[in-house]
């Protein structure tokens, strides 16, 4: 973990940007399994500009009673039930990684984090509904609000598929690790910060 040299607190309104990316079993949040969560927590550096510090992720269980749509497993390549995924119940992986996140909220004088995804509609929907099934109280995240970065790429490289939009960035992109919630996270967790510090460089240069 590091340090953040400059808290984060005044940048977003009080609000901490925390990356997440989830893997679910299907596309009904009440009533297919997140299946893999990953956070990752960008910081300001020495020149206060955005940076990954922090990287967590946990697989996961699917809950009791929950359906696993076969069209989403095939897609994403997630066997649920291998021995190796070394999994977790739901709730402990929700507090694994609300832990950290907690943490980085207080060091950087937000009030809340923020969740910043690619099209995060789906995501904050599926941890909405994991919040509510866990009965886990205090959730770092804003329940509504989030960023996100297909609408950004398609403002700044005007691309709005994540892996268009990471290669226009500048970075690479394996297509062999896609679908993995801590690579996508990753990637997500990239463009958005090269399209925040660029966004800082550019308005440096108006006038006034």
């Amino acid at each position: 973990m590091e340090v953040a040299h400059k808290p984060l607190g005044d940048r977003f309104r009080g609000y901490l940007p925390v990356i997440v990316d989830i893997e679910t079993a299907g596309f009904n949040a009440k009533k297919n399994p997140l299946l893999e969560i990953a956070a990752v927590i960008v910081e300001f550096n020495d020149n206060e500009e955005l940076h990954i510090t922090e990287r967590h992720s946990c697989n996961i269980i699917p809950f009791k009673h929950s359906e696993l749509d076969e069209a989403a497993l095939k897609f994403n390549g997630i066997d649920p039930y291998h021995p190796f995924r070394m999994s977790i119940e739901e709730k402990e992986a929700l507090s694994q990684i609300f832990k950290p996140v907690r943490d980085a909220i207080k060091r950087n004088e937000c009030k809340r984090a923020i969740l910043v995804g690619h099209n995060p509609a789906f995501d904050i929907g599926f941890l909405n509904a994991a919040i509510e099934r866990t009965k886990i109280k205090r959730s770092p995240f804003h329940p509504f609000s989030c960023f996100d970065t297909a609408t950004l790429g398609g403002l700044a490289y005007g691309q709005t598929v994540l892996a268009r939009a990471v290669i226009a960035a500048g970075f690479d992109w394996d297509s062999d690790k896609a679908h993995a919630a801590l690579y996508d996270a990753e990637q997500t967790a990239e463009l958005f910060c090269i399209i925040v510090n660029r966004w800082k460089q550019m308005s440096s240069l108006l006038p006034g």
